[in-house]
């Protein structure tokens, strides 16, 4: 046998590692700080980005291709269909509400795309419009508030004060903030708001509720600007001002634009509601460059309160899941500092044409009389005219109605992308197929472009040295562990814990294994003993008592809303979660790698659960690791993360953080294990797994080992499916990785 490893307080080329009570608490404080700093960065970045593009002759193509860069993130590229407005029939009001001297308050519908459909209440004047004009509520308001259909004198509301002047008026109803339809019943229902419900599913498949609502919006104009070219208006308050503001910045056809209790600096979109993430936003745009888009269009800025939200509805029995987030009023200050921006920009976007105009001193309510003579005056309107009460009102339909229609379609919309998203991920592989060796070699690094920058988002490398410091912690027959601290940027840093087995022969160099724990868990969870054991059944220690070197990291997806809130800060810079962990693994490799009883060639990863998620992504991407082990996790992930019916979905769980914006349209499992081709790749599922049913590990494997097999490595893929739980089974990986990993396994108990 040979000699024991000497111990050590260190390990070789490192210092002594200080006693930290929690470190994955001080690296998810590091990783908040970085990313506040990556965020003031790109600000200041997009900013110049763009007083430079607005600066060169060739202005208007700049000023397109970020236009269209805008549809594309707020997922409103859908074709709509040919416009068709119609009275809504078989309400207990009929199609005519109300009168009001010379307007009709109407119940209607709109066609959108699909089963998409726009409703709210049309104000018709009496004779020819002179304006027409989409206003939009906020979501927890109704079309009927805004009409002054109810509550109060008809002279406080904005939409009949527009009849009023001749202008022809829809008031959309917005989807609405309440829980009442967001779950699967016999299932499980959730908390979350139905906006947030709706972005679940959007999200994971390239679309976002935002961009529904502003087609909902030109769908509207196609039919009230017609047949006349009408001087038209997109008018919004709160959740209404967001989409008024990209309606206006899509459509060239809106003339004027007034944003009531929604623009100010974008730093804070990350506490926003969920249902307000735009993935990749504050790279390009901030509400200053938004408006630059309009220009030279009218734009309306209404300093106002916003509307309070305090978060999601409560969570009760039977209702839990949603993600926090706040709707709180900016200061003045910061308000008015971004429409400076504002102006600045647009300046050069359309020199010598008025700038946006800022109403109001930031604590008023929305609209203000001065705002409303300001819209009228952009559209050429007088001053109002006739009564501002309704006569002959009959009782309009439920709200509730109209919000279980609207919620339903468009949760119909969601799920007809979702069938088609296997169509879409098929095109877009399409020019790997029939896969050949020749052919994927020249496709490979574009496809791992793409699943890096745009799919994980790319954050730049380290940029400290790795500094590393170890501290042992623990000494058994087999093995020393000792902490491991490597840091990436200013305040960020890896961390891990690792097992060295005690009989290294002097100059040997052995396989490593990197041991990726799930959600919630530490390095710790993967080596101690557990009465009764956990699901991580010691794999680490076991795998360490085998003679594998073992490399255990913290990683960030631990510490609830703390690092669910990193997720949310990283998504509107283009980062995720996982181009944190990227960067993290990738200093772990090299220092791993560097080592003098580790052979580099020879490192693999085995990751269970969120770990197993880890194993899909990590691997694909950087290749110091030799092969992957995906346990308790593959399956059909596009389904898992966006069916609205099947009771795995990610749609009715606390998971707020695990969707990855148009995923379901460019990579599942199975592309993910094509990256990771020609290394060896295993899948490790228990039966009784509640992540998936068999069935959908069985149909997403059977692609990625066609590819394998296809690709003449039929050898280096397997699965092992045993009678278990959610759990490690430490079977047939362990025996994949001596044999792949090329180390002899142990003799077989007597």
């Amino acid at each position: 046998m040979a000699a024991r490893m000497k111990l050590q307080e260190t390990l070789p080329g490192t210092t002594l590692a200080p006693r930290v009570e929690d470190p994955l608490a001080l690296m998810l404080e590091g990783l908040h700080r970085h990313v506040e700093g990556l965020t003031a960065e790109m600000t200041s970045s997009r900013r110049r980005a763009w007083q430079a593009g607005l600066s060169a002759a060739d202005r208007g193509a700049f000023l397109e291709g970020k236009r269209l860069r805008l549809r594309r993130i707020v997922g409103a590229d859908d074709a709509r269909r040919p416009s068709a407005l119609s009275l809504r029939h078989g309400g207990p009001a009929g199609t005519r509400l109300a009168r009001c001297g010379h307007i009709t308050a109407m119940a209607v519908q709109w066609s959108v795309f699909d089963d998409l459909a726009g409703e709210g209440i049309l104000l018709e004047p009496a004779g020819p419009a002179r304006a027409a004009a989409v206003v939009l509520p906020d979501a927890d308001q109704t079309p009927e508030a805004l009409c002054g259909l109810v509550g109060g004198s008809g002279a406080d509301a904005v939409a009949l004060d527009l009849a009023r002047r001749g202008c022809r008026v829809v008031v959309p109803a917005l989807l609405d903030r309440r829980d009442t339809h967001s779950g699967l019943p016999d299932v499980r229902m959730t908390n979350q708001p139905h906006r947030e419900f709706i972005y679940r599913a959007a999200y994971q498949l390239g679309r976002h509720i935002l961009g529904l609502e502003a087609q909902v919006v030109s769908a509207a104009l196609d039919w009230l600007a017609a047949p006349a070219a009408l001087p038209t208006a997109v008018v919004g308050y709160g959740e209404g001002a967001r989409v008024a503001l990209l309606a206006a910045a899509l459509d060239a056809r809106v003339g004027t634009v007034l944003i009531s209790g929604g623009f100010g600096p974008g730093e804070g979109l990350w506490e926003e509601p969920i249902y307000r993430n735009v993935f990749s936003f504050l790279r390009d745009f901030g509400d200053a460059e938004i408006a630059a888009l309009i220009a030279p269009r009218n734009v309306l800025i209404e300093a106002c309160a916003w509307p309070a939200v305090d978060g999601p509805p409560p969570v009760r029995e039977g209702r839990a899941g949603a993600a926090p987030g706040r709707l709180v009023t900016p200061s003045f200050e910061a308000v008015h500092a971004e429409w400076q921006d504002a102006c600045r920009l647009w300046a050069l976007a359309a020199p010598g044409e008025p700038s946006p105009l800022l109403i109001g001193d930031g604590h008023g309510e929305p609209w203000s009389r001065a705002t409303r003579t300001a819209l009228a005056e952009g559209l050429g309107l007088g001053p109002p005219r006739g009564p501002a009460d309704w006569s002959t009102a009959a009782p309009g339909e439920s709200p509730s109605g109209r919000q279980d229609r609207l919620f339903r379609s468009m949760l119909r919309v969601t799920q007809r992308w979702l069938r088609e998203a296997e169509f879409r991920r098929a095109a877009a592989w399409a020019p790997a197929e029939p896969p050949r060796e020749d052919t994927w070699r020249g496709l490979r690094a574009e496809y791992h472009r793409r699943f890096w920058e745009d799919v994980i988002g790319k954050l730049p490398p380290a940029d400290r040295p790795p500094r590393p410091r170890t501290r042992l912690i623990e000494t058994t027959a087999a093995w020393t562990r000792h902490e491991v601290w490597l840091d990436l940027w200013e305040n960020a840093f890896a961390y891990g814990q690792l097992l060295v087995p005690r009989d290294l022969a002097p100059g040997e160099r052995r396989p490593v294994v990197v041991c990726q724990h799930g959600l919630e868990g530490r390095p710790e969870d993967l080596i101690d003993e557990h009465t009764p054991p956990n699901a991580y059944r010691r794999f680490a220690a076991r795998l360490a008592e085998r003679g594998f070197v073992v490399f255990v990291p913290q990683s960030p997806f631990a510490g609830g809303d703390r690092f669910r809130s990193l997720q949310r800060r990283l998504n509107p810079l283009g980062f995720s979660l996982f181009s944190v962990i990227v960067r993290q693994h990738e200093v772990a490799l090299r220092w791993l790698a560097e080592l003098p009883w580790v052979d580099p060639e020879r490192i693999g990863f085995y990751g269970i659960s969120y770990g197993g998620k880890t194993a899909m992504r990590v691997p694909a991407l950087l290749p110091g690791y030799c092969l992957s082990i995906c346990s308790a996790d593959f399956n059909e992930w596009i389904w898992k993360t966006a069916s609205a019916y099947h009771r795995y979905s990610y749609l009715l769980t606390g998971e707020y953080e695990i969707f990855e914006f148009d995923l379901g349209n460019t990579f599942n499992h199975a592309d993910m294990a094509r990256l990771i081709f020609p290394r060896p790749f295993m899948v490790e599922r228990g039966h009784h797994d509640g992540v998936a049913p068999d069935e959908w590990v069985g149909y997403e494997f059977a692609r990625a080992f066609r590819f394998y097999d296809l690709m003449g490595q039929r050898q280096a893929i397997e699965i092992e499916v045993f009678d278990g739980p959610h759990a490690i089974h430490g079977e047939g990986t362990f025996a994949f990785l001596h044999r792949h990993l090329r180390w002899p396994e142990p003799p077989a108990a007597p």
